[in-house]
């Protein structure tokens, strides 16, 4: 659902760190993005998450949960906003985490753990290309 750091706003622990709570960092994130931008917020407890749905977000990003957590959360939002998992999705963990009814769940295991695959180009001498453009 994301495909650039420009399609939505994203809010990490660490803008909540900085902003004080998760209550001035979605204020902020929506002043200075304007109503058009969508606002998702992650959250690691369900705390948070409560904090978060009080306020009022376009979607959370359920941080690092356990399974049993994960499905406490998608309980707890009850289709009020968008739920997305992440941290600790694996393929082997991947069925277990979508049967707890989230939305979306990002696997960030694709790209910082795959298999390196070897891969070269050798171009031709510079005579030989310009033989076959002619």
């Amino acid at each position: 659902h994301r495909f650039g750091l420009d399609d939505g706003v994203l809010i990490k622990d660490n803008h909540i760190a900085i902003a004080g709570d998760i209550r001035t960092a979605i204020e902020r994130a929506r002043a200075a993005a304007g109503h058009m931008v969508k606002v998702e917020v992650e959250v690691d407890t369900l705390k948070q998450l409560d904090a978060a749905l009080a306020i009022g977000v376009d979607a959370v990003l359920l941080d690092n949960m356990s399974v049993e957590d994960l499905a406490r959360a998608v309980s707890i939002v009850d289709g009020r906003t968008i739920t997305e998992a992440s941290g600790r999705v694996m393929p082997k963990t991947a069925a277990a985490i979508a049967a707890t009814g989230v939305d979306l769940i990002s696997m960030g295991w694709l790209t910082h753990s795959a298999p390196i695959l070897d891969i070269g180009l050798d171009m031709p001498d510079h005579q030989n290309i310009c033989k076959h453009l002619n």
